[in-house]
This record gives C-alpha cells, structure tokens and sequence, in this order.
C-alpha cells in the first residue's frame, strides 16, 4: 500500500521531467509538407478576377513547370514578397496564385497597388487547396513540375535572396 501512495508524486515528477525536456529542444517553425514528391491532389478554382482564369490542378499537368503561390490580400507579408515576384515572373517564372479567404475587390485592389505576376488566380474561400497541399500559411510558394507534381516548398514571403534559389528549383523541376 505504501507504493500507491507515492504514484500520483511520481506520475507528476515524470510529467514534469518531460515537459523540462520539450523546454529544452530547439523550436522548428516551420510546418513542411508531407505532400512534396507527391501530385497535387484535384482541386478546380473559380476566378477571383474577371481578367485572369480561375485555378484547376489540370493546369499543372502539361509538360511546364510552375510556381503555384498561396497568399491573400489582407497578408502583410505577401506585400513584401510582391517585388520578388515580379522579379521571377521578368525572369520567366510562371506563377500561379491561390488567394485565401480573400474578397475579389481586395484582391483586384492588392493587384493593381503590387502589381500583378500571376497567369492565373484561383479563390480559395475555405482554405482546402491550402490544407491539401500541406500549407500552413500565407505566404508559401510551391514548385511544381510539369507532370503536377509538388519538388519544393518555400515557407514565408520571398526575399531578394530567395528569387535565385526558387529560379533553379523551378530549372531542375523542368528536366
């Protein structure tokens, strides 16, 4: 009987020693996607804007590899990555947009005050092509080949330093 006494102590003391462990282990930000290597799963888009066709996973199944990019107009950091964008597409990146949770004349707004990189735009109101995809936020960019499948993934909004990298991945997702 002397031992049950001393069980809740030690279930707490072992509680404790964990919770210590997991203090000490290095914080990872970032949520990488289980889904590179992997196709895209199905999803078709509407149009967010009547200038640019909606979004389908089709589109990235015909020989050309793409930048598909998540992001929304009401995203501060998807104002900073704009220039950076613009950068890629002048270098022949052809970057398609998801906008998230986003209302059309936000992003038509967003659009013409940043400037506008995308072949394309889909709406994203539910966040399920985000949450298929294995995004956890906005802004994240993914590299797509040309058989529609997912070789990279770039959390965060792109920095000047980031365009060469995104560049030769996109170049290696074409051969």
């Amino acid at each position: 009987m002397g031992w049950r006494m001393w069980l809740p102590l030690m279930v707490f003391a072992l509680f404790l020693g964990l919770a210590a462990y997991q203090l000490t282990q290095p914080k990872d930000e970032f949520v990488e996607s289980r889904m590179i290597g992997q196709a895209l799963p199905y999803f078709d888009l509407p149009a967010v804007t009547e200038d640019l066709p909606g979004v389908s996973s089709k589109d990235f199944a015909d020989g050309k590899p793409r930048l598909l990019n998540i992001w929304a107009s009401w995203c501060l950091p998807c104002i900073a990555e704009a220039p950076q964008l613009e950068a890629l597409k002048e270098q022949g990146a052809d970057i398609v947009g998801v906008a998230i949770r986003d209302d059309p004349a936000d992003v038509a707004e967003f659009l013409a005050r940043h400037g506008n990189p995308y072949s394309r735009i889909g709406r994203d109101d539910l966040s399920e092509v985000q949450l298929g995809i294995g995004s956890s936020g906005v802004p994240e960019t993914f590299v797509i080949d040309g058989k529609g499948t997912i070789t990279y993934q770039h959390i965060g909004d792109i920095r000047a330093d980031d365009v060469p990298v995104l560049l030769e991945k996109l170049r290696e997702a074409g051969r």
